[in-house]
């Protein structure tokens, strides 16, 4: 049952201007393409129907064969190479560990197996008469040629849900039934979406339709020049993607009560709630609201999204993380550490590393943040403590080698990569990072088993070769505590520069205001969250696009195209406060 106190949005949505219809059901979906079909004014019509890993090809497949009726249809998993093949193919990426790989050089051509691909285009050559329906993902690459073309879509998160419940496998092999599910999450992040994203970019938006599975029991199919047109408006104002919620072995209750969740939960570790590789983004037209993959918006137009210094360095990734880490209540984050630039480079394929602070929405009495290490621990003491207490011996005596910070709300603790970290228990962080996610190597995780009863991975090995032990408690205090200072005032306003580290490219500023405050662009993309206050408003000095509100905790993104805005509380003299990160520039 849902807190019905709460103003959080949990579902934001972009209203598109446009007068496209929406059509809803497989008896819509599939009379709105023979419609189209049938404006061809052609005999013979091909149409692809390109799927993103993680739809339900098979259902898609069956309802699409009943309600078009097609003389042919032609599966692309049909012509992939045996599953034997793919496996030794992607191995050398996927690898042996059970949590990391390597970023894939694959594509999904690679999939095809040469000979049943020969003979899938000899057949559409020869096909004279009806519709040839060609289908799943790497369709778009069967056929020399197409008429239409209807991309089916997945968010990332759906994708994730399917895997825990088994009902999907990584592209090209039967593995759904794995006893481990987060082994199908690693092929799928090294492996299968990276195949997937760059067939989306190099399709370029040419589809004449978006298929929309996501809820499989509500499918819905837009034009693609819709989905285009909402795009564009996106990047013409303040938006906020969807945020993802999951629970954790450490999870807290502060989540529940601020976004209103299902309070018969366990309890809820994590809040995605700016990761545009992972979040969703909705678009409304009219009464229907589509889900797209937010990261689309970035293929789309990067530049507009990012500002040219930031995609010039970036180009279409998405460089800053927000998500909220809730242990209120709950118990601490594992130890961990997380991988310098040249690791992450040579050991994963990754271009930067996650370098992040945490910034204090709340913090219990007590509540502490492990950060740095205690004056003269020594690598040997330390890697043989770790290891000693993961084979057994007395617990890892966190309190002896890693230093603890009494924390308070409104504190920002600074962590660049190759710092020994995590958040204590009774607190709230929002975290604020560079992208790269999944690349934390924990070195102790307090004895606890994960939510599926097994111990999770633990990576003292990778962790022991990139901690910086020069980052002691003297260091810490100098270099990465509460490093605030007022920059800047005016009328019932203050900006704080907060961080970040200067070894992170990610600056952040916080603003305290009673008063309207002026944001002018700086030329890249701003992200910003309401720390303090019941709701702010972002309007547009020039009225280039309409009032935007935004509760406590909600998170929302500035597009660099939008140029300067302005914020002010939503209720008139409220103290309210906001943290922005954006990337550092040679604008500001």
């Amino acid at each position: 049952m849902e807190n019905p106190k709460t103003t959080f949005e949990k579902f934001p949505a972009v209203e598109v201007a446009s007068d496209v219809r929406v059509a809803a059901g497989w008896t819509e979906i599939t009379r709105r393409i023979r419609e189209s079909v049938s404006r061809l004014d052609k005999g013979r019509a091909v149409l692809v129907v390109e799927c993103y890993h993680g739809v339900f090809l098979e259902e898609v497949k069956r309802e699409l064969t009943r309600g078009l009726s097609p003389a042919r249809v032609i599966a692309a998993e049909s012509l992939y190479r045996e599953s034997r093949r793919v496996r030794e193919m992607v191995f050398p990426d996927v690898t042996d560990d059970r949590l990391f790989g390597f970023m894939t050089r694959l594509e999904i051509d690679a999939y095809f197996d040469p000979g049943k691909l020969r003979q899938a285009k000899e057949a559409i050559a020869s096909h004279r008469e009806g519709l040839l329906l060609v289908i799943g993902t790497g369709a778009a690459l069967v056929p020399p040629a197409y008429d239409l073309l209807v991309y089916a879509d997945m968010a990332r998160w759906e994708i994730q849900s399917r895997m825990r419940a088994h009902e999907i496998s990584n592209i090209g092999v039967s593995n759904k039934d794995s006893e481990d599910w987060s082994l199908l999450y690693k092929q799928g992040y090294f492996v299968d979406w990276r195949l997937c994203d760059r067939l989306k970019k190099k399709l370029a938006w040419k589809w004449d339709f978006l298929l929309d599975t996501n809820d499989r029991r509500h499918p819905k199919l837009v034009e693609g020049r819709a989905v285009i047109e909402g795009m564009q408006q996106c990047l013409r104002r303040p938006f906020s993607v969807v945020p993802f919620f999951d629970p954790g072995p450490w999870g807290g209750q502060w989540l529940k009560k601020v976004c209103g969740l299902d309070a018969a939960a366990p309890n809820y570790a994590w809040c995605f709630n700016c990761v545009p590789e992972e979040n969703s983004l909705l678009l409304r037209f009219g009464e229907t609201v589509i889900e797209i993959p937010s990261v689309n918006l970035v293929y789309f137009d990067p530049r507009a999204l990012l500002g040219d210094e930031v995609h010039a360095r970036f180009g279409d990734e998405f460089p800053i993380r927000f998500d909220y880490l809730d242990t209120m209540e709950g118990g601490n984050l594992s130890l961990q550490v997380h991988p310098l630039t040249e690791y992450i480079q040579e050991k994963f394929g990754m271009r930067y590393t996650q370098d992040e602070s945490y910034y204090l929405m709340e913090a219990g009495p007590g509540a502490v943040v492990y950060l740095g290490l205690k004056e003269g621990v020594k690598p040997d003491q330390l890697s043989e403590a770790l290891r000693a207490a993961q084979h057994g011996a007395p617990a890892f005596d966190a309190e002896r080698y890693i230093q603890t910070w009494p924390v308070k709300k409104h504190d920002h603790y600074l962590i660049p990569g190759g710092t020994v970290h995590c958040s204590g228990k009774d607190s709230v962080v929002l975290e604020i990072s560079a992208t790269p996610y999944i690349f934390t190597f924990k070195l102790w995780d307090w004895g606890r088993l994960g939510l599926d009863g097994r111990p999770r991975p633990i990576n003292i090995d990778h962790g022991m070769n990139v901690i910086q032990w020069e980052r002691t408690t003297s260091w810490t205090q100098k270099n990465l505590v509460n490093r605030i200072e007022q920059i800047a005032s005016g009328d019932g306003w203050t900006e704080e520069r907060t961080g970040l580290h200067e070894r992170e490219f990610i600056e952040t500023r916080r603003h305290w205001f009673t008063r309207t405050v002026p944001h002018p662009g700086g030329g890249g993309v701003n992200v910003l969250t309401l720390v303090e206050g019941s709701s702010i408003v972002i309007e547009s000095p020039s009225g280039t696009f309409a009032p935007f509100t935004v509760r406590y905790a909600e998170t929302f993104i500035v597009p660099a195209g939008v140029g300067g805005y302005t914020i002010s509380p939503g209720q008139r003299g409220e103290r309210c406060a906001t943290i922005k990160a954006f990337v550092r520039t040679k604008a500001g």
